[in-house]
Order: structure tokens, then C-alpha cells, then sequence
């Protein structure tokens, strides 16, 4: 069993949701390692800029208007996908969008649409930079 023997389109919001989540984290970590050596809590205080609910849920605000047909179905499914979990310290309406969100990361990482991908997370980048006010 292989990860390309996995259909995005027959998995669960929620199971997408599992798979983006992990995907997302690791572009997160692996785009602070690219901008050069830094000490692991400064890393992950840079990491939880980009991987926590509220930024997620803006940039979903930001994105969909960018998403194709498919993608904004992807999108809206996972945002609408019932969990069972209340979040702690988060708005449902922000954790709704971020899981939304993540369900598009894993659906688009299954098919391996790597180029759309880097596409979306180059724009986060821009989000998060800019709220920081580094651009």
C-alpha cells in the first residue's frame, strides 16, 4: 500500500483534514529551516505564526476567491465536516476554516499537485509576512 494508491475523492473531509494538517506542518517547518540556522524555540514560536486556527482561517478568507470549482468544493466540505472536538482558546467559525483549509492541503498533496501547493503556501507566506510587517 502506497500513498499514491490513495483516492482523495473517496476519503473523508476529515481523514484529507488529518493527512493536509501533517503536510502543512512540515511545509511550515521546512520553509523557517530554508531562510537560514535557527535555534529550535525560535523556530517554533516563528512555526505557530503560520499553524494555529486564526491565521489559518484568514487565509482561507483570502484564498478561496483563488480556488478553482473543485478546490473550493474541497474547501467548503472540510469547513463543514463535523469533528465532535470543541477547540480550546479558538473560535469554531476559525477552526472550521482551518480544517477546511487542511482538507484542501491533503487533498491537493494526494494528487500529488505539488506546483499548486507551493503556489498556495507562497501566498501564506506573503499573509504572514505581511501581518508581521516585514513587507
Amino acid at each position: 500500500n502506497s500513498i499514491s494508491s490513495l483516492n482523495p475523492e473517496v476519503l473523508s473531509s476529515l481523514t484529507l483534514a488529518y493527512i493536509g494538517d501533517a503536510v502543512y506542518e512540515l511545509w511550515v517547518r521546512c520553509y523557517l529551516l530554508s531562510r537560514g540556522p535557527q535555534r529550535v524555540n525560535d523556530l517554533h514560536r516563528e512555526t505557530v505564526k503560520y499553524v494555529n486556527a486564526g491565521t489559518q482561517s484568514k487565509f482561507v478568507q483570502l484564498l478561496e476567491p483563488l480556488l478553482d470549482e473543485k478546490e473550493a468544493m474541497v474547501l467548503r466540505k472540510g469547513r463543514n465536516a463535523k469533528s465532535g472536538r470543541q477547540p480550546k482558546k479558538t473560535e469554531m467559525i476559525d477552526y472550521r476554516r482551518a480544517t477546511g483549509l487542511e482538507a484542501l492541503v491533503g487533498y491537493l498533496y494526494l494528487l500529488n499537485k505539488q506546483e499548486r501547493l507551493e503556489e498556495i503556501f507562497s501566498r501564506l507566506v506573503e499573509l504572514v509576512e505581511r501581518e508581521a510587517g516585514k513587507i
